[in-house]
């Protein structure tokens, strides 16, 4: 299996929400940006709710998802995995961001959603279990928006995505 690392947190100052993925794919990983595969429905979501859709740059979307107060993440720094499907991710390798840092650094956050069920697992093993999330910050999962959800419509991602912006 690959050792995979996760990029740097995308935020500053202003971020009150976070959302979490578990650890990018393959594309991602390739081109240096957070969800690159053209057939991830994140950054075409993201256009509906805050301008930030692939029409832009990735930068300029990067910088609208910051004036929104919208930081992204990974759940896992690093990990094992062969291709890109949180399934093959070998949970004895996980090793968790730096969350308790994260949270002290901005204390803003008040808000964490999940980008799909294995971010949420990961999330709750290796922080919440261990009291590093704090108690005052709401979390929730949302349906991934990788291209191996293809069960889920996009509209009805878009629908359950609305939380993010309200």
């Amino acid at each position: 299996m690959t050792v995979v690392h996760s990029f740097p947190a995308v935020l500053d100052d202003r971020a009150d929400t976070l959302i979490l993925g578990s650890m990018p794919g393959i594309p991602s990983l390739a081109a240096g940006m957070y969800y690159a595969n053209p057939r991830n429905s994140f950054w075409p979501i993201m256009g509906e709710l805050f301008d930030a859709g692939p029409r832009q740059t990735y930068a300029q979307r990067l910088r609208r998802l910051q004036d929104e107060g919208i930081a992204l993440w990974d759940v896992l720094k690093l990990c094992r995995r062969e291709g890109s499907l949180d399934s093959s991710i070998d949970p004895d390798s996980e090793v968790a961001n730096d969350f308790a840092a994260l949270f002290e650094r901005h204390p803003r956050i008040g808000r964490v959603f999940f980008n799909g069920a294995k971010a949420e697992q990961a999330y709750r093993r290796a922080v919440v279990a261990r009291g590093l999330h704090p108690e005052s910050v709401a979390m929730a999962r949302l349906p991934s928006t990788s291209p191996a959800n293809a069960g889920t419509p996009v509209a009805d991602k878009l629908a359950a995505w609305r939380a993010v912006a309200g």
